[in-house]
């Protein structure tokens, strides 16, 4: 089995081609929007949410069946059909093109997977099969979401902070390397777990300090 290289797409600003106007095209289109892509979106009919998004000037819409000419200056597509037949043309002319493309449904067509996928502000975790079972993909994210409250992404807010200073502030390189190898540890995840937020806090900022001291 070929073995898919993990990777973290920056897509603010690029184009992403949907093709497909139901509830699958509808979650990814917000997918996509959450990271500041471009969506245009291509199908006859809509949701009333994308119909919603369309209105608003939040997505591009063409009101039509899939060409092969929609897909021009695309970074990304996925279709979100339920014709085979419009699949495998889509498919094809990405591949022929060098477009990223996922068919939903259809692995075997595509050559990216968009794995299933947790946010708590900076926070990403993904899980992903590979296309095998995107079911217990969906399983697995969601004992993670039971381990990885709202806390973990403020408390990452918070850290990303206390990272800058000491970078901005230590130039001593061994000493900052120190404080930034201190700055979590398991502890740390103990207290977010059991909701002890401001205690993460507190020991993160107490470690800073203590070690800051020595520069």
């Amino acid at each position: 089995m070929t073995k898919c290289y993990p990777v973290a797409l920056k897509l603010s600003g690029k184009l992403c081609v949907i093709v497909g106007g139901g509830k699958v095209a509808e979650r990814k289109v917000q997918s996509l929007l959450e990271c500041d892509a471009q969506v245009r979106v291509i199908s006859p009919e809509l949701t009333s949410r994308l119909w919603e998004l369309a209105n608003n000037g939040n997505i591009q819409y063409k009101p039509d069946k899939y060409k092969p000419a929609d897909l021009y200056g695309a970074f990304l597509v996925i279709s979100a059909t339920d014709r085979e037949d419009v699949n495998e043309a889509i498919s094809a002319e990405c591949r022929r093109r060098n477009i990223l493309v996922n068919v939903v449904d259809a692995p075997a067509k595509a050559n990216f997977f968009v794995p299933s996928t947790i946010r708590r502000g900076p926070l990403s975790i993904s899980v992903s099969t590979n296309g095998k079972s995107p079911l217990m993909a969906r399983l697995l994210r969601e004992d993670l979401e039971a381990l990885y409250g709202p806390e973990f992404g403020d408390f990452l807010e918070f850290l990303g902070s206390i990272r800058e200073q000491a970078i901005e502030n230590i130039n001593n390189p061994q000493i900052r390397h120190k404080i930034l190898s201190a700055l979590a540890d398991q502890e740390t995840i103990r207290l977010l777990r059991e909701g002890y937020l401001e205690q993460a806090k507190e020991r993160v900022n107490n470690v800073y300090c203590s070690c800051g001291d020595q520069s």
